[in-house]
């Protein structure tokens, strides 16, 4: 078959089963499958039969919502790519907006000390890592399955990686660190419907639920980043678009921080917060 046939029946397949993004799916699986880019498949005339069938088997996984990177086995992150597969969180685009914001801040410090909790696939320690090459990045994740993927995607990136809590995480860096970033869960627990099945089916619930009302974990933050930063010291976490007003107001409830903003995302959704440890 010709790989515009191809895609056209994957394409059709993907959408009745609700697949968000079926010609991007089903053209990203096929260049999977041939080795090459999405733009070169129209230099393409024919797809091997045994090619094929391992494409139709691909999209069939994917019309069952089964997370697009988990079938490649690879995801972008900014500029960096990054390897995923059950048992991490998949990194979503929004949060690059995150990562841009911490690559701001830190651009004119000579020697900055940043630490990522949750970080999960490693997904922001390693663009920051990536775009600021004089900064000491610091990691931690607490579940092990995601902390062997983190492993792998920050191998000779000179991150320093560790498998903790983040509540106690880098005891050491007390009153030290410049920026801290993370993309904690902030799903609350009653919304477990909602939630979509690729990530409701096959990323881990301890990066995805975080109590009644999604921000326990956003809580254990603020009081640990208060810890680890130098006065003056930012952090910034992600959130849920319903949160843009709740999240920022467990830094603004706490006292101890200054310039508490939200930001939002592309979409226009409140996508994280930021704030400045007083001085």
């Amino acid at each position: 078959m010709s790989p515009r046939d191809l895609q056209r029946a994957a394409v059709l397949r993907l959408a009745e089963a609700g697949v968000a993004s079926p010609e991007h799916d089903a053209a990203e699986l096929l260049a999977h499958v041939l080795g090459t880019t999405r733009g070169r498949l129209v230099l393409l005339d024919t797809v091997p039969p045994d090619a094929a069938e391992t494409y139709e088997g691909l999209v069939a996984r994917r019309a069952a919502r089964e997370p697009l990177q988990h079938l490649t086995g690879v995801a972008w992150f900014r500029h960096v790519e990054l390897a995923v597969g059950p048992g991490v969180f998949v990194p979503r685009p929004e949060t690059e907006l995150l990562a841009g914001w911490a690559v701001e801040q830190l651009a004119d410090l000579a020697d900055p000390v940043v630490v990522d909790l949750c970080t999960g696939s490693g997904a922001v320690a390693k663009a920051i890592a990536d775009e600021v090459p004089h900064a000491r990045v610091h990691a931690v994740e607490l579940d092990p399955a995601a902390f062997r993927w983190a492993e792998r995607n920050l191998e000779d990136t000179g991150v320093d990686l560790r498998e903790g809590d983040m509540a106690t995480a880098f005891p050491e860096l007390d009153g030290t660190v410049d920026l801290v970033t993370c993309n904690p869960p902030y799903i609350p627990l009653d919304a477990w419907e909602s939630v979509a099945a690729e990530a409701r089916d096959h990323d881990p619930e301890l990066a995805l639920f975080s109590g009644a009302d999604g921000l326990d974990a956003m809580r254990v933050l603020e009081v640990r980043a208060a810890a680890l930063l130098r006065p003056g010291g930012q952090v910034g976490a992600e959130h849920a678009d319903v949160q843009g007003r709740s999240a920022p107001g467990v830094f603004a409830a706490a006292g101890r921080w200054q310039e508490v903003r939200d930001h939002d995302d592309l979409a226009g959704r409140a996508r994280f917060v930021t704030a400045r440890l007083a001085r």
